[in-house]
């Protein structure tokens, strides 16, 4: 079964799905509510579910067709490649995730995938989750000083010389609270605001070689 708005979209899926002996579309849905009820009338072995729809967007579908205990296995339609939105999707159960903009290309594969027992992803949201995770891989390898202003990198290095707020004001020609304001901003930042006040002085002193 197809639901999604688009009347030329559920056209060019159906007659690349139909092409397929195997695969029949039983029914058709132009909204959330009409995918509700047509899918507890047919109970599709397969549903492709276009998550920005009226009256009920295919989160929420996917939200009533699990309250009713179906069986119907969903695989999400959309121009996204968010990942939160992938996440959501997915956690509501769904078994597939395809791109509209390679559905024609995708769909056929994603439902005998799916069909099989297995997720189907489409490429374009995989090499995605690719790039966040190397981002944020990239990210965890720079020291913990990276997130530090200029400024900052060097009042620590000046805490690190055993310099108190106001000979580093002195020397910087700025007010002392400037610097504390300066320190608590730092200790934010590496997450040591919590820890006592002399914390920053052990953490410079133990990370001297940190740029």
């Amino acid at each position: 079964m197809i639901a999604d708005d688009h009347p030329l979209m559920r056209k060019g899926l159906r007659l690349t799905i139909e092409e397929d002996a195997g695969l029949k579309v039983v029914a058709e849905a132009s909204d959330g509510e009409m995918a509700v009820a047509l899918t507890a009338k047919y109970c599709p072995h397969i549903l492709l579910l276009d998550i920005q729809m009226p009256k009920l967007n295919g989160l929420e579908v996917a939200r009533e067709i699990a309250k009713r205990d179906i069986g119907t296995e969903i695989i999400f339609l959309t121009y996204h490649t968010n990942e939160d939105l992938f996440h959501r999707a997915m956690a509501l159960g769904g078994k597939g995730y395809i791109v509209k903009d390679s559905a024609v290309e995708e769909v056929v594969a994603g439902i005998r995938t799916v069909a099989d027992g297995r997720p189907y992803v489409s490429s374009a949201i995989t090499a995605e989750l690719l790039k966040h995770r190397k981002d944020l891989r990239h990210a965890a390898e720079q020291p913990p000083t990276s997130r530090l202003t200029a400024m900052e990198k060097r009042i620590m290095h000046m805490i690190a010389h055993g310099k108190t707020s106001k000979e580093i004001g002195v020397e910087l020609s700025i007010h002392h609270r400037t610097v504390q304001n300066h320190r608590t901003n730092i200790c934010r930042k590496l997450d040591l605001e919590a820890e006592g006040a002399n914390t920053l002085l052990r953490f410079v002193l133990q990370n001297k070689s940190l740029p």
